[in-house]
């Protein structure tokens, strides 16, 4: 029977071994968490600054681009004020000026540049800019009643706003 003698102090041993794995993998779980809630963070943080700078170089870009397209619409008024003015129609001055024109208007449409129609509508200062006001009986208070210069967006954005003249009453 001596073999079956239990030592106590091996028990104890045995015990606080016990106790010490647990605190170090407590421990190590803490730790991991930590370390995933980092990973986490900084993934996020990435893909929030991967998306501000995917949407500062297209805002680059478009700047740039408007700024361009700007730049070419002084090219389509020389045009077509080219085009109203008096002349041979069987001219091929003129029809190379018609043929340029067309082609410039179609590059500036498939770019998204669209005209603005301000003829018969309501003056709106965010797109349209008065340089003369005219009393107009037949024509309704703040209608726009001449186009002097056409004006032109871009999607959304303003490149140019319509110099107009408007009805007063």
């Amino acid at each position: 029977m001596e073999d079956e003698r239990i030592d106590l102090p091996e028990i104890a041993e045995a015990s606080d071994a016990g106790e010490a794995e647990s605190a170090d993998a407590a421990e190590l779980k803490k730790q991991r968490d930590d370390y995933y809630d980092r990973l986490l963070r900084k993934t996020a943080e990435f893909d929030n600054y991967r998306k501000r700078t995917d949407r500062e170089r297209q805002q680059l870009s478009e700047a740039a681009a408007a700024d361009l397209l700007t730049e070419l619409l002084p090219l389509v008024d020389d045009m077509e004020r080219a085009l109203r003015a008096e002349g041979n129609d069987a001219d091929p001055i003129r029809k190379g000026v018609e043929l340029i024109h067309k082609q410039l208007v179609e590059i500036l449409r498939k770019r998204g540049v669209r005209p603005i129609e301000a003829l018969g509508a309501d003056f709106d200062p965010h797109y349209h800019m008065a340089v003369a006001h005219e009393h107009a009986d037949d024509k309704r208070e703040g209608e726009v009643i001449e186009e002097f210069r056409r004006g032109y967006t871009l999607g959304d954005r303003l490149l140019r706003p319509a110099m107009v003249k408007v009805a007063k009453g």
